[in-house]
């Protein structure tokens, strides 16, 4: 029964800048800005280990169009151990490294086939002189790619036992994301390929089971909002389907953590209580902590506001940041729950939270929007965003309102 194996993996972002970490100790944010590099080498060991006939990999492989030297040697190197054991590299250019932007690219080994072109071409994967699988894709010439591409991916030659399509983009009502390279899947599952190797988004999904049409999500998260495990698949094509083993290969984790400290009276409390949560299980890699303290008492924001909180959790990561694997809690929240059962007849206490949780928080900030200057530096504001200010906005009124 003829039968492949391969790595599909995608968004590696090779140097991302890793922004918002500054203040961590300088020999953790070392660990932290050589994070993508080292699940690069993961990966690298885990092809070798399984033996796989080739790597798949869709796009953004690196985070900027202007690649760092350091960056290209690294992935070179990569190419280089894979081509020792014999195994192929399929890659293309997404919109975060697409080609015009690098003017100085370096040459990779001969097992290694770069999609050249935004139009959809392919390559044939040879074993032992047999033509067993075709692959499809296309690389992102310019930094976006803005036209549906599926109708340009065509099965050739259909002796060919295996036909895997390699595609960077998102599916056409995804709003979360820069919509780039749109598609519908019934799009996708019209046409007669075995697998669907997508990538462009960060979060690993499965948008169908059979035939496979999937995102491995990127290699390493690299911010508060790529949490838990990362890495890539591990497929097996054979006549009877597909089978598909994620491996994680994050050099550190990102987690976020909530503790309750309404029982604590005096801020030392807090120490204990969150170590003991921090530390309850065991860790398999570094991890960064994005930490949410809630309590249901007004102490909390006093020990905000004086800076006494801030000071306990470098207290805190004083003893995380010595620990194998290290820990560090590198943003911290705040949630003042106020108990109203005291207050259920205060009707203006009343009136005031359900205008807030009605009100719309774009009115009360647009004047920033229109500043010539401020509307530069801003963002759109999700719907999570303006819940997060809705929080604070509570928290501040409550504890000026509760604080006697």
């Amino acid at each position: 029964m003829e039968q492949i194996t391969f790595i599909h993996a995608a968004d590696l972002h090779l140097d991302s800048p890793f922004q918002g970490f500054g203040k961590m100790p300088e020999e953790l944010f070392q660990d932290v800005k050589e994070s993508t590099f080292s699940a690069l080498d993961r990966l690298v060991q885990i092809a070798i280990q399984k033996q796989v006939d080739f790597v798949l990999l869709v796009g953004d492989l690196f985070d900027n169009a202007k690649q760092s030297l350091k960056a290209q040697i690294r992935l070179k190197r990569a190419f280089e151990q894979l081509e020792q054991h014999r195994i192929n590299v399929y890659l293309s250019y997404g919109n975060h490294d697409y080609i015009q932007g690098n003017i100085h690219p370096v040459t990779y080994p001969d097992n290694v086939f770069i999609f050249p072109e935004e139009g959809v071409s392919h390559f044939t994967f040879e074993k032992n002189g047999k033509r067993l699988a075709n692959i499809y894709g296309f690389s992102y010439e310019q930094q976006a790619v803005t036209e549906n591409k599926t109708r340009e991916y065509c099965v050739q030659d259909e002796n060919i036992p295996f036909h895997i399509a390699t595609l960077h983009g998102s599916v056409q009502s995804n709003t979360e994301h820069d919509t780039y390279a749109p598609f519908t899947l019934r799009e996708l599952l019209e046409k007669p390929f075995h697998y669907w190797a997508l990538g462009h988004i960060h979060k690993r999904q499965t948008l169908h089971s059979d035939p496979p049409v999937v995102y491995p999500g990127n290699i390493q998260g690299r911010n508060r909002k790529e949490t838990g495990e990362k890495g890539c698949y591990y497929v097996t094509l054979s006549e009877t389907g597909a089978e598909l083993a994620f491996i994680p290969l994050q050099a550190l984790e990102i987690v976020p953590a909530e503790v309750d400290v309404s029982h604590c009276r005096e801020i030392q409390e807090l120490e204990k209580v969150v170590l003991n949560k921090l530390q309850e299980k065991q860790l398999s890699s570094p991890q960064l902590i994005d930490l949410q303290i809630r309590g249901k008492h007004p102490l909390l924001t006093e020990w905000e506001n004086s800076h006494r909180l801030e000071d306990m959790i470098e207290l805190v990561n004083e003893i995380l940041a010595v620990q194998v694997p290290w820990q560090y809690i590198f943003r911290v929240t705040t949630k003042t729950e106020h108990d109203f059962e005291s207050d259920s007849n205060n009707p203006f206490l009343n009136e005031m939270m359900q205008h807030m949780e009605e009100a719309a928080v774009l009115p009360y900030v647009s004047e920033l929007y229109r500043h010539r200057h401020g509307r530069k530096f801003l963002a759109t504001l999700t719907e999570k965003d303006e819940q997060e200010i809705k929080m604070k906005a509570k928290k501040l009124l409550l504890h000026g309102l509760l604080e006697e």
